[in-house]
């Protein structure tokens, strides 16, 4: 609940609210700066809660991008699918992208619905050792819109987290929504209590791309969230038939092998454009043993082995 000061203007969302010095009824508000800067807000009861649920899950990886169409939710269920293919770990996609969740199609279980049991909800198998939990499974119909503002999205992440039984996972790969605003720091502030957790970053090579993704970089270093490395996407298109190799999106101004290095960050991987890849996931296949010669697929699982090599440097 918010505290609501006495004689706080009309529509004051309360001391403790995240939106407390920032909403529109707190213009003029002497107490703004104050409740702005986080000092009268209590700490959230359900931390606790969040952390014990987590206490469970090994490593947290963060997929973000401030720029929308670059590939995120592909990347994230490829990384997903590629340290699956170990089958002694256990991995979690968590779909945080409340207004546009992709995770249900792209695993192939569009249809599946949550169940609820006393330890919680039961995330969907989409294999032996791969689960995927994602707003879309709650949904009435595909075509549902959620029209929520940023408190309730906030909700139903911290539901997320304190209420899906995950069981023992070594690797949750976190899908999140383009930008740096609500739903980035909500899932920054209950992961962060449960480390270890790092960031990858996914751009494309175009400048009008790097130009969001720069700003990304900025608030995982305010944030202080460690980045494991910048991957680029769709670097080239080479045709499954003739070979040859076409930039897409040239790059004006280095790509992310110039982002990478002007940021001191490593490039996990340059991801060619494949056709088969977009098709893979519209019909909820396994891209990476569908077409294991793939140079796709090498670059996913490279990628793969960078990400568990971070983590093992990590304990």
């Amino acid at each position: 609940m918010s505290s609501v000061p006495e004689n706080a203007p009309e529509h004051c969302p309360g001391t403790n609210s995240e939106d407390a010095g920032k909403a529109s009824a707190c213009a003029g508000c002497p107490n703004q700066q104050i409740c702005s800067s986080g000092a009268t807000r209590a700490p959230d009861p359900d931390l606790d809660a969040v952390q014990e649920r987590l206490s469970s899950v090994k490593n947290k990886i963060l997929v973000l991008s401030g720029k929308g169409g670059v590939g995120k939710s592909t990347v994230t269920s490829m990384i997903a699918r590629a340290l699956a293919l170990d089958e002694s770990k256990e991995v979690g996609i968590l779909d945080i992208d409340i207004c546009g969740p992709s995770q249900p199609r792209v695993m192939g279980a569009l249809e599946e619905k949550v169940h609820s049991s006393g330890a919680g909800w039961s995330p969907i198998y989409v294999g032996e050792n791969l689960a995927v939990m994602s707003i879309g499974f709650l949904l009435n119909s595909k075509d549902d819109a959620v029209i929520w503002r940023g408190p309730k999205k906030n909700g139903m992440i911290k539901q997320f987290l304190r209420d899906v039984d995950w069981g023992t996972l070594d690797y949750l790969v976190v899908d999140t929504p383009p930008g740096t605003s609500d739903e980035h720091l909500s899932i920054v502030q209950y992961l962060s209590s449960s480390p270890p957790v790092a960031a990858i970053i996914v751009t494309t090579p175009q400048e009008v791309a790097l130009l969001d993704v720069r700003k990304e970089i900025t608030f995982c270093r305010k944030v202080n969230m460690p980045i494991i490395g910048i991957v680029e996407n769709m670097t080239t298109f080479v045709c499954p038939k003739c070979k040859t190799e076409t930039a897409i999106f040239p790059p004006t101004t280095g790509g992310g092998k110039q982002l990478a290095a002007d940021s001191n960050l490593q490039l996990l991987g340059q991801l060619p454009l494949d056709p088969r890849i977009a098709r893979s996931c519209d019909n909820g296949e396994n891209f990476l043993t569908e077409e294991p010669t793939s140079p796709a697929t090498a670059s996913y699982k490279s990628v793969a082995d960078q990400i568990v090599k971070f983590f093992e440097g990590q304990s």
